[in-house]
C-alpha cells in the first residue's frame, strides 16, 4: 500500500498460522467448497479427476501457474502467479491464496472451455436456493411498511438493510432509535452513516458506485439502496461493480443482479414497484453494471489500474460492500484495531465509503474503548463471528485535491 506509511510495519496476513482463522479458511473451508461444487452439478469424470487433483494440490501441494493456453495467463503472471509459484498455498498472502482458489477452481470445473461447460457457474445452485427462501419472501414483505416512513427513514433503513445483508431487516433500528447505542457492545462498531448521508444530498447530480459483495439475499438490499437514491435524486446516476466471473462461492455476478432484478420485479407490492424502477434504470442507463478485471484481483484497491481510479475519482461516492472488499480497500494487514480508517484508505482516488459485516480478522477505525469492550466481552471471536458491523467512511477526494 505505497500510500500508507505504516503499511511496511503491518504483517500481510498469511495462512501459515496453525489455530488461525485464515488456515481454517484454506485447509477446511475450501476443502469442503470443493466437495459441495463436486455434488452440485452432474459433472463428468473429466471434471471430477480435476476436482480431486485441486483438492490435493491446495491442501498438500504447492502453487502451480495457470495452463499456457489460459485467457487470463499473462494476467494472472502480472498479478503474481509466477512470484508465488512453488510455494505452500499457506506461505503466501492469504487475499492471494484464496482468490487464485476460485480461479483454479473454475478451471477444474470447465468454465473457460471449450466445452460443454463453458460459462456454467458452480455455485449458481446455491445462490438461486437463498434468493427463492421463504426468508427473502419476508424481507421484501417489509418493504410495504417502509411506504409509510418518510424518505429519510426509507434510506437510513435501506442503508442498514444493505449493510447487514442476509441478516438484514429492512426497518432495523427504526423502531427503537436509541436500542444500538445503549448497548455495552454494540452490533455497529462503528457509524459514520450521518458523513455518508452528508455525501448525497437530495439535489444529487453525481454519480455512485457500489462495489458489490454477495449476490442473492445480499445483492437484493445493496439494489435496493440504488433504487433509492436514484429515486430519492441523491444520485443522477449509478454504477454497480461485480464480479467478472464466479467468485468466492457467493459474489454477484451480472447474471446474479439479472436473477435479482427478476426476483425484486416478481414480488407483490412495494418490492415489485423497486423492481421494476431498476429494470427501467438498468434500460436507460441510470444504473449501469460493470465488472472490471480488477475486480477479482488477488491485491488491494492500493494497486487498482488506472482506468478504474479515473471512474472512482469521478464518482461523488464509492460504496465498498463487504468483508471481501473491506479486505482488499485498507490492506490485508494485522493493522491495530485503532488505525485510522482514513490513514489505511488514504490511496483510494475519491470519497468511499465501508459496508462490512465482520468476518475475518482484518480491523481498522475503532476507538480504543470500543475494542476494549469488544475484548473483554468476547475475546478475538468478535472480529469473525458476523454479529458485529461498520459504517466508515473517509470523505476526502484525492482526485479534487490533486487538481488543486
Amino acid at each position: 500500500m505505497p500510500d500508507t506509511p505504516a503499511a511496511p510495519d503491518t504483517p500481510v496476513i498469511l495462512g501459515d498460522e496453525p489455530g488461525s482463522f485464515p488456515r481454517s479458511v484454506l485447509a477446511e473451508r475450501h476443502p469442503a467448497i470443493i466437495r459441495q461444487v463436486r455434488d452440485a452439478f452432474p459433472y463428468g469424470p473429466e471434471q471430477h479427476r480435476a476436482l480431486d487433483a485441486l483438492l490435493a494440490n491446495c491442501t498438500e501441494g504447492v502453487i502451480e501457474p495457470l495452463p499456457a493456453d489460459a485467457p487470463d495467463r499473462d494476467r494472472w503472471t502480472e498479478w503474481g502467479a509466477d512470484t508465488w509459484a512453488g510455494r505452500s498455498w499457506f506461505d503466501v498472502p492469504w487475499l492471494w491464496s484464496e482468490s487464485y482458489f476460485y480461479r483454479r477452481l473454475l478451471d477444474a470445473v470447465g468454465w473457460f472451455g471449450p466445452g460443454a461447460w463453458q460459462g456454467i457457474d458452480p455455485f449458481r445452485p446455491f445462490k438461486l436456493a437463498e434468493l427463492d427462501a421463504k426468508e427473502t419472501d419476508e424481507e421484501l414483505a417489509a418493504l410495504d411498511a417502509l411506504d409509510e416512513r418518510t424518505a429519510e427513514e426509507r434510506g437510513r433503513a435501506l442503508l442498514h438493510g444493505s449493510l447487514w445483508g442476509n441478516r438484514a431487516d429492512l426497518g432495523f433500528r427504526l423502531s427503537d432509535g436509541g436500542a444500538e447505542a445503549r448497548q455495552a457492545v454494540p452490533a455497529l462498531v462503528a457509524d459514520d452513516s450521518e458523513v455518508l448521508w452528508s455525501l448525497l444530498p437530495p439535489s444529487g447530480t453525481g454519480t455512485v458506485c457500489l462495489v458489490a459483495d454477495n449476490a442473492g439475499r445480499e445483492l437484493v438490499p445493496d439494489l435496493l439502496l440504488l433504487a433509492h437514491l436514484l429515486a430519492e435524486g441523491r444520485a443522477a446516476r449509478a454504477v454497480l461493480h461485480v464480479k467478472p466471473y464466479p467468485y468466492y462461492v457467493s459474489d454477484a455476478t451480472t447474471a446474479d443482479v439479472v436473477d435479482a432484478v427478476r426476483r425484486l420485479a416478481s414480488a407483490p407490492c412495494a418490492a415489485a414497484r423497486y423492481g421494476r424502477g431498476l429494470w427501467s434504470a438498468l434500460a436507460d442507463g441510470r444504473l449501469t453494471v460493470r465488472a472490471h478485471p480488477f475486480s477479482s484481483a488477488p491485491l488491494p484497491y492500493a494497486d487498482m489500474p488506472d482506468d478504474l481510479r479515473a471512474e472512482f475519482a469521478a464518482a461523488v461516492l464509492t460504496i465498498v460492500k463487504g468483508d471481501l472488499n473491506y479486505r482488499r480497500l485498507v490492506g490485508d494487514r494485522r493493522w491495530p484495531p485503532t488505525t485510522p480508517f482514513r490513514d489505511v484508505t488514504a490511496h483510494f482516488p475519491g470519497p468511499v465509503a465501508a459496508l462490512r459485516t465482520l468476518k475475518s480478522e482484518v480491523i481498522t477505525g475503532l476507538d480504543a474503548r470500543t475494542e476494549a469492550a469488544l475484548v473483554a466481552a468476547e475475546g478475538q471471536r468478535w472480529r469473525v463471528g458476523g454479529t458485529h458491523a461498520l459504517i466508515q467512511v473517509d470523505p476526502f477526494s484525492r482526485a479534487a485535491s490533486a487538481a488543486t
